[in-house]
């Protein structure tokens, strides 16, 4: 093989383009690679004196070269245009497409290539290129989309590791939720500041559950101390949009007052139902209970009243003040059921038999997050 030095150099003046590709048809390994080495000092070289149609004509010539020549030619050649906007594109998406040595650089800060060239890339090419597409400066949320679904979870984790890669909401959701199984995911997701907080949110309760569930398979500890400490620590860290509270309302503000004198008790709960104030009923039973209005009601109205007996032996409601309770509340709200005595019966028994330190640990359990007992559920298969 000729020497670097044994090359000819051809001026691009003295040759004319069909000249050019009659070099480009030599055969020889010597030939071809001596023609290569030639086009590309021309290309990189010409500077002003090299017209942008000369410079599409070495471009070709040396695309139609690349792959003939050696990979350290190749590679040189690819971290020296890397750089340069003034490649011709055909040239750079074969350079792209090469071995991941060649492409690498290519792939990694070439501007000339455009989203669907990245994407057909993401999708018949390695893993390595998918990478090396996942840590460009600027990446598009189309070729994001790409790279997720490639389904590799490096080349994901890459992805978000990178602020400069923009990704679509549909996207973050999934990720979001792929990170339930996939740890590496985690950690990125919630350092990335285009995170939505709403998404931020929902994965701080499952990466609670998790973490609860791996502390307690480790250590033996009281799940409702440690539930009581991962989730205050999750509301904490994420806290609560106070815009995504319902608004207060005029029976809050009165619950309030009354709960700040001491005048808060069960028979202002059978005054209120008595007197078919079912708002002012609802706000103080939830300011006894702890509990969210939307469960409140749920264990209120449910048809068989076992919820009602825990809740109300947790806060102490004595036992003929829940039978009155329990036989206003089914009439509220225009509710017309008949109870039966052996309904009552059964509730009472229900009722005595039920320690106020187990009513006061379930009605614990109820007080958390919706949330983040769900992810306890799914992540323990617990209840």
């Amino acid at each position: 093989m000729p020497s670097r030095n044994a090359a000819k150099i051809f001026n691009i003046e003295d040759i004319s383009l069909e000249e050019l590709f009659v070099l480009a048809r030599d055969k020889s390994s010597a030939g071809r690679q001596t023609l290569f080495e030639n086009m590309r000092d021309m290309f990189l070289d010409g500077g002003g004196s090299v017209s942008d149609r000369e410079k599409a004509q070495m471009g070709e010539i040396l695309r139609q070269l690349v792959h003939d020549v050696e990979k350290k030619l190749r590679k040189s050649l690819a971290e020296k245009l890397a750089q340069r906007s003034d490649t011709p594109h055909a040239l750079i998406v074969e350079l792209a497409n090469d071995e991941f040595e060649v492409a690498h650089p290519i792939l990694l800060e070439s501007n000339v290539l455009q989203d669907a060239d990245l994407i057909e890339t993401v999708k018949h090419r390695t893993m390595e290129h998918q990478l090396a597409i996942s840590m460009r400066k600027n990446v598009s949320e189309d070729v994001s989309e790409a790279l997720v679904e490639t389904g590799q979870e490096d080349v994901i984790a890459s992805l978000l590791n990178n602020h400069g890669a923009k990704i679509s909401r549909h996207v973050m959701d999934y990720l979001v939720s792929e990170s339930k199984r996939v740890d590496s995911y985690q950690n990125p997701l919630v350092q990335r500041p285009d995170l939505p907080p709403e998404l931020a949110e929902r994965m701080s309760w499952w990466v609670s559950a998790a973490l609860r569930e791996h502390i307690s398979d480790k250590f033996s500890l009281d799940l409702g101390d440690l539930d009581d400490v991962i989730e205050t620590v999750a509301e904490e860290q994420f806290g609560v949009n106070q815009d995504d509270l319902p608004p207060v309302s005029k029976a809050d503000n009165l619950v309030e007052r009354l709960s700040d004198l001491g005048e808060l008790d069960a028979s202002f709960l059978i005054k209120a139902l008595r007197q078919g104030e079912i708002s002012l009923f609802e706000s103080a039973f939830c300011k006894l209970t702890g509990l969210k209005l939307k469960l409140m009601r749920r264990i209120l109205f449910e048809p068989g009243g076992e919820a009602l007996v825990i809740l109300c032996r947790a806060v102490d409601v004595g036992a003929d003040t829940f039978s009155e309770l329990f036989e206003l509340s089914r009439r509220a709200k225009d509710r017309e059921e008949e109870i039966g005595g052996q309904q009552m019966e059964r509730l009472h028994t229900l009722y005595s038999k039920t320690k106020q330190e187990d009513a006061k640990r379930i009605l614990k359990r109820w007080r958390r997050s919706s949330d983040y007992l769900f992810a306890v559920k799914q992540i323990s298969g617990s209840t």
